[in-house]
């Protein structure tokens, strides 16, 4: 059994505008630090398929799904909101993104892989039901979860978060009251911080740590084990999926936390060893934020070769 590695040259092209931090080199620094680290020789390497809009329209308001379809631009750019914009590639390599997620879930469930890490972008779980929001389009994390639990026969998902963001998008989605049996999300993220959410009466399913600046793994170790853990251990999740955002790490400017790499390969082994008494090993990791280019490409080494590790029979 292997860990499937799932991205798309169309992820590449999406792009912003030049400064925007959100930029197709990130995608290169993690390709690059695969590459360099020998490891994709033992992965499993996919590519992305397009998701198409009845997939999306899982989790989406079927209107902002339209919206988003209609007025990609051919040309030049469309400014979705502040933070957030489309190139003439961006609708595919969104589409390449959200569907990644799903291609993952469908080799996970097969058997085809143990896990699967998807390295796409734009990232997805600031995206509500309704909007775009912080770089994301679509929710890809959300995606890949209502996929798994109404195409594969699953009925309990866990969505981990670490992104130093808080996941605001995967929690309006999964906060209804329909899904509060069949989806317990975790995250910890700094707080205060952008999307300044997370805070105000969450629902049960959702396991909420806000975190002071500076916190390092110390802080993040006792959020997992002390808050995190016992939930998901009631829970008892058939697959776990992660929102793997690298900004956290101590070197990412956009954020304020002290993350190392090691803390990271910590975090991916407890979840690890949770998905082996729980999920039959089944992890999808999704790639969301990280700026700093080579803290991003040392952590999601440090992610996926932990996840990779753990499956050699």
């Amino acid at each position: 059994m292997t860990t499937a590695y799932i991205t798309h040259s169309d992820c590449l092209r999406h792009d912003m505008g030049d400064g925007h931090p959100e930029c197709p080199a990130r995608l290169n620094s993690v390709n690059d630090a695969m590459r360099a680290s020998g490891l994709l020789a033992d992965l499993r390497c996919l590519e992305a398929p397009l998701a198409q809009a009845a997939d999306l329209k899982r989790v989406h308001d079927a209107a902002y799904v339209d919206l988003i379809f209609e007025h990609a631009p051919v040309e030049g750019r469309l400014q979705l909101d502040p933070d957030t914009a489309m190139n003439s590639y961006s609708l595919d390599a969104a589409r390449r993104a959200a569907g990644a997620g799903m291609l993952a879930v469908d080799d996970v469930v097969a058997g085809r892989s143990s896990s699967a890490f998807c390295a796409v972008r734009p990232c997805g779980h600031h995206a509500t039901r309704v909007s775009s929001m912080g770089f994301c389009i679509f929710n890809n994390i959300a995606v890949a979860a209502a996929y798994a639990l109404q195409t594969k026969g699953l009925e309990r998902i866990a969505i981990i978060d670490f992104d130093v963001h808080h996941g605001n998008g995967t929690e309006d989605m999964f906060s209804a009251p329909q899904w509060r049996s069949r989806v317990l999300m975790a995250s910890f993220f700094q707080h205060p911080f952008y999307p300044y959410s997370g805070t105000e009466s969450p629902a049960p399913n959702m396991i909420n740590v806000p975190l002071a600046a500076g916190s390092g793994g110390t802080a993040v170790k006792a959020a997992v084990e002390e808050e995190w853990l016992p939930a998901l251990e009631k829970f008892m999740p058939e697959m776990i999926l992660i929102s793997a955002g690298f900004d956290a790490h101590r070197e990412d400017l956009l954020g304020g936390m002290s993350l190392v790499e090691a803390d990271y390969a910590w975090i991916t082994q407890r979840l690890m060893e949770l998905a082996g008494r729980h999920s039959q090993r089944r992890i999808v990791s999704m790639l969301e934020g990280g700026y700093n280019l080579s803290a991003l490409g040392r952590s999601a080494v440090a992610h996926v070769k932990t996840l990779a590790e753990g499956h050699v029979s």
